[in-house]
């Protein structure tokens, strides 16, 4: 089965490339940049190089997208044209090639500010049942490329899974409060808590989505590192996690003192993968205790695979801010 990855360039769909290469399978990549997984370079709502590039594909992975970092720098239609004109492109070409899988990675950003309780609320408990409340035009355009898709699956009987994917670049949070309190590996190792993934495990998700696919029909699937949480944990969350944590986890503190670390004071919300695992029969390697483990043993927690993709960024400027800018709109 040749399968196409598109966005093959970027942080998902390279790391997509590599796991099916190491892995013996036929891959095809597409991006609209060059890079050493990409065999058709060319934009993804050009319908006539979309329909070439899935001559002979059995199975799409569509990664391809523009990203909330491009928020500040990208007119609004550019996220039309990109993420649900393209998608709609990529969708119709697929149901015509006759593919028997197609698997569209969407985001928890998605959930917008339903992921944001009151205050003095619990920490919010985010399944697949949560509505979304997509707070700018990346959310929107999300959420409505998940609807094409669930449509063309519905409707068309095009076998298709929304992934929607938590956090799993390796770049610093946009939030300078946030960079400011922890380093860049502090941060990241708080956020497999409750919303982080590694990208190996986030790959693992998306093969298995290719599999299940024709089983399945159409699925939408939270794929975040398994959380230790449960809902009675959400109100001691909120107001003081790091008890909850040493409950969970006693050596978690000391280790963390050990390298300077620090235990997030609250928690806002928890991803729950419990359907994921349930119907891809996905089982993340990497989580908060695998992170203790490898603090103990004196190893980086990461992924090979993430050390190998590594950092690439979302732009050709640097800014001096931070990653990436978070003005408004154009």
């Amino acid at each position: 089965m040749t399968i196409l990855v598109t966005g093959s360039a970027g942080h998902l769909g390279e790391g997509l490339m590599r796991t099916l290469r190491a892995g013996g399978r036929a891959a095809r990549g597409l991006d609209i940049l060059s890079s050493p997984f990409t065999d058709h370079v060319g934009q993804v709502g050009d319908r006539g190089f979309v329909r070439e590039s899935l001559a002979g594909v059995r199975a799409v992975i569509h990664a391809a997208t523009l990203h909330k970092p491009h928020v500040a720098t990208h007119r609004r239609q550019q996220f039309v044209d990109t993420n649900v004109a393209g998608t709609l492109a990529l969708l119709e070409a697929a149901l015509a090639a006759g593919v028997e899988a197609f698997v569209y990675t969407s985001t928890t950003s998605a959930f917008g500010s339903a992921l944001t309780p009151g205050p003095g609320e619990p920490a919010a408990w985010i399944t697949e049942d949560v509505v979304p409340i997509p707070r700018n035009i990346y959310g929107v355009t999300k959420v409505a490329a998940e609807s094409l898709v669930e449509l063309f699956a519905r409707r068309e009987g095009l076998n298709a899974i929304v992934l929607r994917t938590s956090r799993f670049f390796p770049e610093e949070d946009d939030d300078p409060a946030a960079r400011a309190a922890y380093p860049l590996a502090n941060a990241q190792a708080n956020e497999l808590l409750y919303r982080r993934a590694d990208i190996a495990d986030i790959a693992a998700a998306h093969l298995l989505a290719v599999k299940r696919a024709p089983t399945l029909g159409f699925g939408r699937y939270i794929v975040s590192a398994a959380t230790p949480f449960t809902p009675a944990d959400l109100p001691a969350l909120r107001a003081g996690a790091p008890a909850v944590i040493r409950r969970l986890f006693p050596a978690a503190e000391a280790l963390y003192a050990a390298h300077g670390w620090k235990l997030p004071p609250s928690l806002d919300r928890v991803y729950v993968n419990h359907r994921a695992t349930a119907d891809l029969g996905w089982r993340p390697a990497y989580d908060f205790q695998h992170v203790l483990d490898c603090l103990a043993a004196g190893e980086d927690f990461r992924s090979p695979l993430a050390i190998t993709v590594g950092a690439k960024g979302y732009h050709a400027t640097v800014f001096e801010e931070g990653p990436y800018p978070i003005t408004p709109p154009l």
